[in-house]
């Protein structure tokens, strides 16, 4: 199989050997399909929520526990391991037993540390460790996507997952209202009520969701068939785009808050708009993005958006004026990931055999969420001996137009190639 499709390739069977959509239940009557994506939309929103309750409150834990800034990054960054490598695991059981049976799951596996953290964390290493398990909700992506991708025609699943993947809004939703839950109702209320949902979700999906008709368990075990699909070149180019595309997202969503009190002496509450601001406008393009790839191909799609985020973060180092210099960056850098992840996941979906859709969604998934776990660790250090934030943006810099390059030479050569 070849790394990715010719540009202008109808990414159907004759590209990627999956079987015929009918095979893989995409042709199912619209009413169907749009029911699936709305609930597994829901699911990925309240899981994404729970994964990122912490930080928003960064500030606010370090203030209370007496931590650095680098151990502030640190328990920001935590939760975002375990959704990230859990999600090589997760894909390859959804890929086994359906949607209907893990969304479920990993809901109720959320809940558990969602309130220990809310309730009994109180101390450096009791948040390290709530955190960590917390991340379970970000495994929620490895879920969905194949389980999208089951359900819509090949023409179409690029606007399909970009709509999927506005369940990143689970960010924004937490970045708009933990603070100011915390404010009026006292620091546990946020985990309490998110614990809440999680489980009325997790019921919900039980008695409502529906795998697409004709989907198969493929035959191997888990590390035979993750290891199968580690050998497919497209993994590996893939992983590296969107963990620039994805990671930049989830570094920004969750250490925006920190970067904008420190960088420009803003308020918790006011930072936590902002932050909210910068993901709800990527995740309204990332849809943006797999419409796009839909319209062409995703390989000029994701070029141009790692272009326009380099300029953008090389703007953003310069640390203008918040307004407008500063806003205007950060709200390019947003849109621009944003449809860059929709575009990856489009990509996915042209590339990947039917019966290993999860198992690649795990791993392209896994290495974004990792591409979002260092940048704040980097962030905090650069900040913690220099005082500002500079050569951290730089660096951004410098990953995203380097990503551009690689996927407009060696991944689009492997597409000529084929």
């Amino acid at each position: 199989m070849s790394a990715v499709p010719s540009p202008g390739g109808d990414g159907g069977a004759g590209t990627s050997g999956r079987p015929a959509p009918e095979a893989t239940g995409t042709q199912a009557p619209q009413g169907p399909q749009t029911r699936m994506l709305a609930l597994a939309t829901l699911g990925f929103l309240l899981n994404f929520w729970a994964w990122s309750l912490i930080g928003p409150l960064g500030n606010l834990y370090g203030e209370a526990l007496g931590l650095t800034a680098f151990q502030v990054s640190v328990a920001v960054a935590v939760p975002v391991i375990v959704g990230s490598l859990g999600r090589i695991p997760i894909g390859a059981l959804t890929d086994r037993f359906g949607a209907r049976v893990m969304f479920p799951a990993v809901s109720v596996a959320t809940i558990v540390p969602t309130l220990f953290v809310g309730l009994v964390a109180n101390s450096f290493p009791m948040l390290l460790l709530g955190g960590f398990f917390l991340g379970l909700g970000g495994t929620a992506f490895a879920v969905g996507v194949p389980f999208v991708n089951a359900w819509f025609a090949p023409q179409r699943r690029g606007t399909a997952l970009g709509i999927f993947g506005m369940g990143t809004a689970g960010t924004a939703v937490s970045a708009f209202t933990t603070v100011h839950i915390v404010d009026a109702f006292g620091r546990p209320a946020p985990f309490v009520l998110v614990a809440v949902l999680l489980a009325a979700y997790a019921a919900l999906a039980r008695a409502a969701l529906r795998d697409a008709a004709g989907r198969q368990a493929p035959a191997g075990s888990l590390a035979a068939r993750t290891l199968a699909t580690l050998k497919i070149p497209a993994t590996g180019q893939l992983s590296l785009i969107y963990a620039m595309g994805f990671g930049g997202f989830v570094a920004f969503s969750v250490y925006l808050p920190t970067y904008l009190i420190n960088a420009y002496d803003l308020t918790r509450g006011d930072a936590a708009l902002r932050t909210a601001g910068f993901v709800v406008l990527a995740v309204v393009a990332r849809p943006v993005g797999g419409w796009l790839s839909d319209r062409w191909h995703p390989i000029p799609v994701l070029t141009v958006c790692f272009v326009v985020a380099g300029a953008a973060a090389a703007l953003a180092a310069a640390e203008l004026q918040l307004l407008p210099a500063g806003t205007v960056a950060f709200l390019v850098l947003a849109a621009t990931l944003g449809a860059a992840s929709g575009a990856c996941f489009a990509l996915v979906s042209k590339v990947a055999p039917a019966d290993k859709v999860g198992s690649v969604t795990g791993i392209v998934g896994a290495a974004g969420g990792l591409g979002g776990f260092f940048p704040p660790l980097v962030m905090g250090l650069v900040y913690g001996r220099t005082g500002d934030y500079s050569l951290g943006l730089v660096l951004l810099a410098i990953a995203a137009l380097g990503t551009a390059a690689f996927t407009w030479w060696p991944v689009r050569r492997a597409a000529r190639a084929a």
